[in-house]
């Protein structure tokens, strides 16, 4: 294996320590990923800058001039702490001409807003939850067509973020409420969509022109109340003492055939028609009838050694070290090499 110099682009707050010596999870847990990629790629002996990036775009050029990556393995999901800027800096990596991981700019774009990317599945087709999106600034007025009950989102944040119980409305009343709450809380517009009783379903896929969809994972609360539905709320992804408390747990979904081969197409198919490529996560209703319900595609998630994607790659025969070999490989072949 060539032994790469590798330019980590981080948040300025989660460039992680050489050692976790006397550290807790709840410490760790904002920058597992980057510790467990940064430390990962140590030990397969490329040579790795961490560089912070939040508001600045010359140190990114700073550091390329100086270090002359291979390749940016880029962890960044938002810039100038906006999500919808994220595809600003794969944008000015492509325009001075260093590879990346992850998502293209077009990609990014179009997955990031819920609604824009839900309109063109179902362009071609594709199940989705009916919609509506509630912009900031304007009164929430719901379509008469869309009916109770609802689950109530930011349109364009993603990791679950301002998701809880109180996200599931059954009036109108409830609904203006928790839009409100997007709004004034995270400073976006609101998707209110149809909520879809059922299991939660993740397929991992990797790849650029050509996708290979991963093993499917599935999240199970085992110690639910009867009839409580199930809602993968902030608390649910990234509260580590709930987690424990509730039972949380992010396993392989036994779906048999041929369910397993028609959500691994499905997915594919979905990862091309957003314009995705290095790596996605596409998440799923499955209803209680078999049918399946595209809920949302994430560009550049989660790749800590113990999540869902490093998980459903090792059940596929990938060691995490493999892994990350092949993002990197396929940022390079998709982005240029660079000498």
């Amino acid at each position: 294996m060539k032994r790469l110099r590798v330019l980590a682009l981080v948040y300025p707050d989660h460039v992680p320590p050489d050692s976790l010596d006397g550290l807790e999870d709840k410490d760790i847990l904002p920058w597992r990923a980057e510790y467990d990629v940064i430390t990962c790629l140590k030990k397969a002996k490329h040579e790795v800058m961490a560089l912070g990036v939040q508001e600045e775009l010359q140190p990114i050029r700073d550091a390329v001039e100086s270090m002359k990556p291979h390749v940016a393995f880029n962890l960044l999901e938002e810039f100038h702490h906006n999500a919808l800027y994220d595809h600003n800096i794969v944008s000015f990596l492509e325009l001075i001409r260093v590879p990346y991981t992850g998502c293209n700019p077009r990609g990014l774009v179009i997955s990031r807003d819920k609604a824009l990317g839900k309109k063109l599945l179902a362009y071609h087709r594709i199940r989705t939850p009916a919609f509506a999106v509630f912009p900031l600034g304007r009164r929430t007025r719901r379509p008469a067509k869309l009916g109770f009950p609802l689950i109530v989102k930011s349109l364009t944040e993603h990791a679950s973020l301002g998701i809880a119980k109180a996200s599931l409305v059954r009036d109108d009343a409830e609904l203006e409420e928790r839009v409100r709450f997007i709004h004034e809380t995270l400073d976006t517009d609101a998707i209110a969509e149809q909520f879809i009783e059922g299991r939660e379903l993740y397929v991992s896929v990797l790849g650029n022109s050509r996708a290979k969809s991963l093993p499917t994972w599935e999240l199970v609360i085992e110690h639910s109340a009867p009839n409580e539905p199930l809602i993968a709320t902030a608390k649910v992804k990234h509260d580590l003492e709930y987690q424990e408390r509730r039972g949380v747990q992010l396993q392989a979904a036994d779906l048999g055939e041929p369910m397993a081969t028609t959500i691994g197409r499905l997915s594919r198919r979905i990862y091309r028609i957003l314009e995705m490529s290095g790596y996605a996560r596409i998440d799923y209703r499955l209803d209680e009838h078999g049918v399946l319900w595209f809920l949302d595609a994430n560009p550049n998630p989660d790749i800590s050694a113990s999540e869902e994607f490093a998980s459903a790659a090792k059940r596929a025969g990938m060691s995490y070290t493999a892994l990350l070999t092949r993002i990197m490989a396929l940022g390079r072949s998709a982005h240029g090499h660079r000498p």
